[in-house]
């Protein structure tokens, strides 16, 4: 609708933007390289942030990156997973048949990492998403998922994604300290400052292919206020802003636009709807 009355190529603040037009902020471009960092040196990673702050984005633009010759991505996002289903998961989008015993799962995936290495030049990536909600028994598996050769190398580089909890409940806590201590690289996804939240709404603008100058200077300070810098939230008031000034024939979105927008078409205490 409002993308043919702002003479939009594209919806500016979709879910499908291409990874290369997604917006990178400072912090996200220095944790993109450290991850590839870690896919280089088959690495263990922990990732995370508050709700909304972008860490499904940087996933899309890391998985982007990986050459498809020297890497190949397995990203799971199953969060109740138990260590077999685990090693089933891994196998199978391997395109192996699992075995079904956890111990013969492992040995199998371990071999099968081997030959990928040293057969197609190869490192294998493990991408697991929504890591904060997985169970104790999990996360004490990966200590043993990455013990190789009596602990001198990782079979595969193994990323964990998730939530602040991830970190702050759980990986801190004693009973992880083994599994703590074999984390190579820990990145956390800041929300958005004034400056960035207001690059940000330009970045997708400009891949709408939006020339015009919307949203006023006195808007974007109330989009970042209202969303707190979270890019998920930013998102959703500038989409409801533009359907908005859309319905009521205004070709420029200013400060009174945001308040009724977050005041009428806003769940209350959005900064932390996650």
């Amino acid at each position: 609708m409002y993308e043919e009355y702002f003479e939009m190529k594209h919806t500016p603040f979709s879910r499908d933007i291409p990874a290369a037009a997604l917006y990178e902020s400072a912090a996200m471009a220095e944790a993109l390289a450290r991850l590839e960092y870690v896919a280089e040196h088959q690495l263990f990673a922990v990732v995370t942030s508050d709700a909304g702050c972008g860490k499904s984005t940087l996933i899309r633009k890391f998985a982007a990156s990986l050459k498809k010759d020297k890497y190949i991505l397995l990203y799971i996002s199953d969060s109740r997973l138990s260590p077999s289903w685990l090693y089933k998961e891994m196998l199978t989008q391997l395109g192996l048949v699992p075995s079904f015993y956890r111990t013969q799962a492992k040995h199998q995936l371990t071999k099968e990492i081997e030959i990928i290495r040293a057969v197609h030049g190869q490192n294998v990536i493990c991408v697991l998403d929504e890591a904060h909600l997985l169970d104790k028994e999990t996360i004490e598996e990966f200590r043993f998922l990455l013990n190789y050769q009596y602990d001198s190398k990782s079979p595969i580089a193994l990323i964990l994604v998730g939530q602040t909890e991830l970190w702050e409940d759980k990986l801190r806590l004693k009973r992880y300290a083994a599994v703590r201590q074999r984390i190579d690289i820990n990145c956390v996804l800041p929300p958005l400052d004034r400056s960035e939240t207001e690059k940000y709404i330009r970045s997708h603008l400009g891949y709408a292919g939006c020339d015009q100058e919307l949203f006023t200077a006195r808007a974007i300070d109330e989009i970042h206020k209202i969303s707190s810098g979270i890019p998920r939230i930013i998102n959703r008031v500038c989409e409801k802003a533009l359907m908005y000034a859309y319905q009521q024939r205004h070709h420029l979105i200013d400060d009174h636009i945001i308040d009724y927008v977050a005041e009428h078409e806003m769940l209350k205490g959005v900064a932390g709807d996650g």
